[in-house]
């Protein structure tokens, strides 16, 4: 067994091979404490929004709360009413939890996909633990909880028909796509449109004027960042989401920032192309992609009219790139 003093500079966790029998059930009261908590903690972050899907989450915290009185009860018949304080934190190589319940506006998806991976954790420790135990009843209480974590999975579905029947779930899946849709898709689409087409004056006004392909890329550049930059702190700073319910205003800025930048590199870079013509002509071909891709996006996410987002997109943007040439080329 190894030492409970650590070298300086060598870790002070635990081996889970090292640990005795009375440790790992301490370790699995304490795990199965926690998790109970986080579903929780889930439970309370989805009340708002999705108050059935936090209902599956109480039932399943109910039943960790019912696992960890188990094994607290084959503890004390086989070591007393002292339990070690043994953590997951003290183990080296033991699963942990990424702490995703302190994320605000925190997806139904990802707490979703959170849960599963829980239960497949869970259930690989109890197997790894019933193998480390030699008492039959703890072996067989051990090796019961892999096979009920393992069960989880249909758990949660029962759960999840007991509280999301009648298109509750449909209901709660429509809300968090809206909500997806807000944070992310509408300001991004936002900050693609202003950067693909506000772009589109300067950089070729600059490149029929100058007919300098390193010049035009420098303009393309400082205008594509700091076009990135402007709509980013204006999207976050003119709506905290509070009131309109459109998610954070960092992820918003952020997907509206980056998506303007990249609009307007799109037909930057082919500049680098030190032949003017052939940089134009690649560029032109950029512009076209772009303005389809907005399309695209208009018509899948939004659901506007695919004629109507091409005529409205396509429309202004050649509009702009004609004001660009017509300016460069006077």
């Amino acid at each position: 067994m190894l030492s409970r003093f650590a070298l300086p500079g060598f870790s002070r966790k635990r081996r889970f091979d090292d640990l005795s029998e009375q440790e790992i059930l301490a370790l699995a009261i304490s795990s199965e404490e926690e998790d109970g908590q986080i579903y929780r903690a889930y439970a309370e972050k989805l009340e708002p929004a999705y108050p059935q899907s936090a209902a599956v989450f109480r039932g399943m915290a109910a039943t960790e709360d019912e696992h960890r009185r188990r094994l607290i009860d084959m503890y004390k018949r086989r070591f007393g009413d002292f339990v070690v304080p043994m953590r997951r934190e003290h183990v080296s190589g033991y699963i942990t939890r990424n702490p995703v319940w302190l994320v605000e506006n925190l997806g139904l998806d990802r707490v979703r996909e959170e849960a599963e991976d829980m239960e497949r954790q869970a259930n690989a420790f109890y197997l790894a633990a019933a193998q480390r135990t030699t008492d039959a009843d703890t072996r067989k209480l051990l090796g019961d909880l892999a096979a009920a974590e393992a069960g989880h999975q249909r758990e949660a579905q029962a759960l999840t028909n007991t509280h999301l029947g009648d298109g509750e779930r449909e209901a709660e899946d429509a809300s968090a796509r809206r909500q997806f849709i807000l944070t992310w898709v509408q300001p991004g689409l936002a900050g693609l449109m202003d950067g693909s087409v506000s772009t589109l004056a300067p950089i070729f006004a600059t490149a029929f004027a100058t007919q300098n392909p390193w010049t035009t890329f420098l303009v393309g550049l400082s205008a594509s960042v700091g076009a990135g930059i402007s709509m980013g702190f204006t999207e976050a700073a003119h709506d905290d989401g509070k009131v309109s319910g459109r998610g954070s205003p960092w992820k918003r800025g952020f997907a509206s920032g980056i998506m303007t930048t990249i609009g307007g590199l799109g037909h930057a870079l082919p500049y680098l192309i030190p032949h003017f013509w052939t940089a134009t002509a690649i560029a032109l071909v950029v512009v076209f992609v772009e303005l389809w891709a907005i399309v695209w996006i208009q018509n899948r996410f939004m659901e506007t009219p695919f004629f109507r987002a091409a005529l409205q997109v396509v429309l202004g943007g050649a509009l702009v790139l004609a004001a660009g040439v017509l300016i460069g080329g006077a």
